[in-house]
């Protein structure tokens, strides 16, 4: 990629940075106000000190050396109070950019295809919602605001040196180029350096995050060593990516230092060589050469930090480019349905259906069955068969590539996405519990729901008792991951969930699977009242469990293989007979 067309980039990015702070105008057009007011009013202090010196304290004259104080402290007040206001509104402005965006950031991510988090980590998603996004308000405290004023600052000084004495102005300028040089060598290697460091700050997150979620795994199997080896390796990365940019810093101050020194070294050479002159003007030349050496670190700086802050500029660009590359990520369930007044008590009919996660590997093929208004049904097969896909493609987290899927003969397509989910309750095999209370991972927040319903719903699903036995009852924080209860009464909070938002369908995604036999008969009589008018499908591994399904839809590599009650498929003596009697065996050793 060209130069000229990476500037493009950066400068559309920094518009559509911009974009945001429209809704807060006043603000911003107060700082810049602000810095501009800033820039004028610190170049009149250097001249005042200079006609001090050179006037009153050269004369002995205490009556214009105390106004002349004066005026420099009520320049310092002006200054003081001006850089408060501009500090804390552009700081202020920063902040409520950077809480929009987030907010933005996430309902974004929490729209987009399950198919998007299959294949980007979590961590990095963190990283882009938390770090990156935190870049982008150091643009506004420390980034273009304060860019913008040490640019007029530097123009300022300029035109006020010129307009003062021309000579001495060409005397301080000679190092500039050298500067300019030094200051474009260090600007492009600190913008890689902070790319590198991006980078390995989002693998830290990644690594972090995977190891602590799955900290039970690293245990189980004594990986703690092995994987301190492993973030070890990561952590170097990011410790060399880091001093990479110090390295650079620490090249490029020093050289703004000497190159400092060395402009006021050639203003007193010169100054001393007018002196020598006969027609030598002494009170002009320290008036001049005063005021010079002030102004001289007024110029380098503002130079100096102008590579500080486009650093952070540079670093708030890398932060937004990768934010902004997230918000126009496109992968969602396009919802173009518009029916809402659909009767979700009616059939649900799959016709003909073929559906692949990585086209062309179809995980289901030609998929065709049907479940009638209030029936039970059970879907059956071999891990890998395809049984969790129906349930994907039902509540559209995926869309089906070829066939039809209907809810009481209307098009699943034609259906509004949040009608269809308001209409089916899932209670999935891996049960997540968020560190709140028991009543509020019942009713996920939901205010319509009443502590009295979610008593009335626990008694009848049969949690209330041990409910009743934590600490603070339905109050009782269940903490990360629920993991302060066990996997049947994690399991019994998911078929609350479904309970209480009482949907017209009902799905049970091999909802016993992993739990004990005790707890498989409490969690039984749960599904039986669950199910109870309602239509249910029920994704089963132990087919023990469906015995009661009006029907079975036996699946195997993506096809139906047979279709029947429990009693008519063994009569059958087929395929789902083979998986019965293969379940008895194991279950008999």
């Amino acid at each position: 990629m060209s130069k000229t067309a990476k500037k493009n980039i950066d400068f559309s990015l920094f518009k559509r940075i911009l974009s945001y702070t429209v809704p807060y105008r006043s603000k911003f057009y107060t700082a810049i106000f602000l810095t501009i007011f800033l820039a004028i009013i610190s170049i009149v202090r250097p001249r005042v000190t200079g006609v001090i010196v050179g006037e009153y304290v050269i004369n002995k004259d205490k009556e214009g050396l105390l106004i002349g104080s004066a005026i420099v402290l009520l320049i310092l007040l002006f200054e003081a109070v001006g850089a408060y206001f501009r500090t804390y509104i552009s700081q202020e402005l920063g902040q409520n950019v950077i809480r929009d965006i987030r907010n933005q950031v996430f309902n974004h991510i929490t729209k987009l295809k399950l198919h998007f988090f299959d294949n980007n980590p979590i961590g990095m998603l963190v990283t882009r919602v938390i770090s990156d996004i935190e870049t982008i308000a150091e643009m506004f405290s420390q980034g273009f605001i304060t860019i913008i004023g040490d640019i007029l600052t530097i123009v300022f000084v300029l035109a006020t040196m010129t307009y003062i004495n021309w000579e001495l102005t060409l005397i301080v300028i000679i190092p500039i180029p050298i500067l300019l040089w030094a200051t474009n060598i260090f600007k492009n290697s600190i913008k890689e350096a902070f790319h590198e460091v991006r980078n390995e700050v989002s693998k830290l997150n990644t690594f972090v995050q995977e190891h602590i979620s799955g900290i039970s795994i690293v245990k189980i199997f004594n990986r703690e060593k092995t994987e301190a080896k492993s973030f070890k390796k990561i952590n170097e990365k990011h410790k060399e990516a880091h001093i990479r940019s110090i390295w650079a810093y620490s090249v490029f101050f020093p050289v703004v230092e000497n190159l400092s020194a060395l402009s006021i070294a050639l203003l007193v050479f010169y100054s001393l060589f007018k002196i020598d002159a006969p027609d030598a003007d002494i009170q002009t030349i320290v008036t001049d050469l005063t005021s010079f050496i002030l102004f001289v670190h007024m110029l380098y700086r503002p130079i100096r930090m102008l590579a500080d802050k486009f650093n952070t500029l540079q670093m708030g660009i890398v932060g937004s480019e990768r934010v902004f590359k997230l918000l126009d990520e496109q992968s969602f369930i396009v919802n173009k349905g518009t029916v809402k007044n659909v009767d979700f008590k009616g059939s649900i009919r799959f016709e003909n259906i073929w559906f692949a996660y990585n086209e062309p590997s179809y995980v289901l093929k030609d998929v065709s069955f049907s479940v009638n208004k209030g029936e039970t049904i059970a879907i059956v097969g071999a891990t890998g068969a395809g049984k969790s896909s129906i349930i994907n493609l039902l509540n559209r987290f995926y869309d089906y590539q070829k066939g039809h899927i209907f809810i009481n003969d209307v098009d699943l397509k034609s259906i509004d996405i949040n009608t269809i989910r308001s209409q089916i309750a899932v209670v999935l095999q891996d049960v997540f519990l968020y560190a709140e209370t028991i009543h509020n991972n019942i009713t996920l927040g939901n205010e319509n729901i009443s502590r009295e319903e979610v008593i009335k719903a626990s008694k009848l699903v049969g949690a209330h008792d041990f409910i009743m036995q934590l600490p603070g009852n339905y109050d009782f924080n269940v903490k990360e991951g629920g993991e302060m209860l066990s996997v049947g009464q994690r399991q019994l909070i998911s078929f609350l969930r479904a309970f209480v938002y009482n949907p017209n369908v009902l799905i049970l995604d091999e909802a016993t699977s992993s739990i004990d036999s005790e707890s498989e008969e409490l969690i039984q009589k749960a599904i039986d009242k669950l199910t109870e008018g309602r239509t249910s499908i029920i994704i089963a591994h132990r087919l023990s469990t469906i015995k009661k399904a009006t029907k079975i839809v036996v699946l195997d590599k993506g096809k139906v293989m047979e279709i029947g009650s429990h009693n008519e498929l063994i009569a059958k003596n087929g395929f789902y007979a083979k998986l019965h009697k293969s379940q008895l065996n194991i279950n008999n050793d």
